[in-house]
């Protein structure tokens, strides 16, 4: 009886792990990340047009 409370204790705890969610601040958002302006990251990237990094230009 006692091996059965442990095992059903063991099972709740991982169920209740599994539906933890994680969340970052800089997530990124596509290609760009909102930390640092669209020049850099065009620089960074090694790309010609800072476009696809700017958060209104993003479709």
């Amino acid at each position: 009886m006692k091996s059965i409370r442990i095992y059903l204790m063991a099972a709740i705890f991982s169920l209740g792990m599994m539906s933890c969610e994680v969340r970052t601040t800089n997530s990124t958002r596509g290609v760009g990340s909102k930390s640092i302006p669209p020049g850099q990251a065009k620089k960074i990237y090694g790309t010609k047009s800072a476009k696809p990094f700017a958060p209104g230009q993003n479709k």
